[in-house]
């Protein structure tokens, strides 16, 4: 537990120079602001709930995490996976389910297992990733549209609807509004991307729609005054339902937070980030969240890149992040109340393009049939279903293929006798005779379920011989089911009469087949194959000599 706590070497340096972490923590403020409102928004418990996420996971999370980069709040991500919640549970139920995970994530941090991420294959992080992006992006569709009810379970389905009446009653200015803020946030964050042009285009939009009086009821604006969060409590028969969705947004938490810190490292030179710890700040920050209104919060891949590239060097970067947003609302709470829902809708749309990497899509998709089929399916779907169903359909798959790949490496394979055989000490007709009563097998690669069953096959169509050498110094795997299988086949030879030696049986592969009574009989097992055909060219000689003499 002493490792996973904060200590003075986190912040010494950050007392010393400050200065590069304050001005970076300025500018991801003003990033995360336009983001930490829509986000709210699109999570059903509004812009404050927004806010707050953005202010108090970003304090805890910045001292109680594992890297000194991450800067977390609320993200589409975790969106796309509470907005089914606040339909079936209300924000009662959002605010349990946070809380809940981040005792979840406490006990995950406890128990070691934030390097577990390490095993995600890639294919399935850009088809998951690519699938948010579109998800978010059919979520902002009602706000971009001027559209106020929708009817749809689904989130494609609430983006049909908002598209089917907006062809019927069409209003340009919304969607002007939304495309005007996505492409100014597009070019200029292209251009010159350590200026906030999210903020700017939003602060553009909204002084717009009060100067030329465009009516908030037609673009759509924050409900006035920025409320308080309300901290609702669910009953306690309610919880049983909640389970299932706090261990989604449980794995999603981890699982972004620490793909976004990996990031983050790759970015910098020289760090390494504590995946345990980060998963203990990231619980206790959703533990706290909630306490102050606010929604599920994870590590923000977009933000913690703008914090490295600012120039961010510690922790207090993420703090003061969080500590200038607070400020902000309190300062500014009438003026955020007047943004257009038009234009955070924007903001979210430019942000769904910039999550989708074209160039590792493409990479994947040319790598192999199988990453690509791994990859489009777990895009399908996250859009369709929910990204957890789609990280575990997707893992799913791609453990499939890795051990339907493993199996085919496992091969048994004749070697030649040749270069264990003296010649000079036999005659050529006594080698010969030799050579076709005495066959010898090479296991290469894993003996495990999923090919032992073909090695089975194999082994047992051996005919024609007198003695089977088994050479096992290349076999790199063993399970129960391969020694199984090893044993039945041994015993299907013998029952022919055949005898099986065995010769360079590694020490754990030994134990397994010994647990199962599945070694050689007593004076069968070698350490090396020259000594197993010495005893092989024993056992068959007398004969083989008598017959050539006769």
């Amino acid at each position: 537990m002493r490792a996973l706590l904060p200590a003075w070497s986190d912040w010494r340096s950050a007392v010393r120079s400050p200065g590069a972490d304050l001005l970076s923590g300025l500018i991801v403020a003003l990033v995360a602001l336009p983001l930490a409102l829509g986000f709210g928004i699109s999570s059903g418990l509004g812009a404050a709930a927004g806010i707050a996420t953005a202010v108090v996971a970003g304090v805890v999370a910045a001292v109680f995490g594992g890297s000194r980069f991450q800067v977390s709040g609320p993200t589409g991500a975790m969106t796309v996976v509470l907005v089914p919640i606040f339909h079936q549970h209300g924000a009662e139920g959002v605010l349990a389910v946070g809380l809940l995970a981040g005792l979840l994530l406490v006990v995950l941090a406890v128990a070691g297992v934030g390097r577990a991420v390490r095993y995600v294959p890639a294919p399935v992080i850009e088809g998951f990733t690519a699938g948010i992006a579109v998800v978010i992006a059919m979520q902002q569709l009602p706000s971009a549209l001027g559209i106020a009810h929708t009817a749809g379970e689904k989130v494609w389905q609430v983006a049909f609807d908002a598209l089917r009446q907006y062809i019927s009653q069409p209003n340009w200015v919304t969607l002007a509004t939304a495309l005007v803020v996505a492409v100014i946030v597009l070019v200029g964050g292209r251009l010159l991307p350590k200026l906030p042009f999210a903020l700017l285009a939003v602060a553009a939009a909204t002084v717009a729609a009060q100067v030329f009086d465009l009516g908030l009821t037609a673009i759509g604006a924050i409900p006035a005054g920025l409320p308080a969060p309300t901290v609702g409590f669910v009953h306690l028969d309610q919880l049983g339902a909640l389970i299932a969705p706090a261990l989604a947004v449980a794995a999603l938490a981890a699982l972004e937070s620490l793909l976004s810190a990996t990031a983050a490292d790759s970015m910098a030179v020289g760090t390494r980030h504590d995946p345990d710890r980060e998963l203990l700040g990231q619980g206790l920050a959703n533990i706290a969240a909630p306490l102050f209104g606010g929604v599920p919060a994870t590590g923000a891949i977009a933000r913690t890149a703008v914090n490295v590239r600012s120039g961010a060097r510690t922790r207090l970067a993420a703090l003061t992040h969080a500590v200038i947003l607070a400020a902000i609302i309190y300062l500014a709470a009438p003026l955020v109340a007047d943004i257009p829902l038009a234009a955070l809708a924007g903001v979210l749309l430019a942000t769904t393009v910039r999550m989708v990497e074209t160039a590792s899509l493409t990479a994947i998709a040319r790598a192999s049939k199988g990453d690509a089929a791994i990859m489009a399916i777990t895009f399908l779907v996250t859009v369709a279903l929910d990204l957890v169903t789609a990280v575990a359909v997707g893992v799913g798959i791609a453990v499939l293929l890795a051990v339907r790949s493993m199996a085919k490496e496992a091969r048994l394979r004749q070697i030649p006798l040749e270069s264990s055989v003296d010649d000079t000490d036999h005659l050529a007709e006594e080698h010969d005779l030799l050579h076709d009563r005495i066959v010898a097998y090479r296991l290469d690669g894993p003996l495990f379920f999923a090919a032992a069953h073909r090695f089975l096959l194999e082994l047992a169509e051996v005919s024609d011989v007198h003695v089977v050498i088994l050479r096992m110094s290349h076999l790199t795997a063993l399970d129960t089911t391969g020694a199984l299988v090893l044993e039945d086949a041994i015993g299907k030879l013998e029952d022919r009469g055949i005898t099986v030696l065995m010769s360079g049986l590694r020490d754990d592969h030994r134990r397994r087949l010994a647990a199962i009574g599945a070694l050689p009989a007593d004076g069968h097992l070698f350490e090396h194959t020259p000594d197993a055909i010495a005893v092989a060219r024993a056992l068959i000689s007398e004969p083989v000599v008598e017959s050539y003499r006769s």
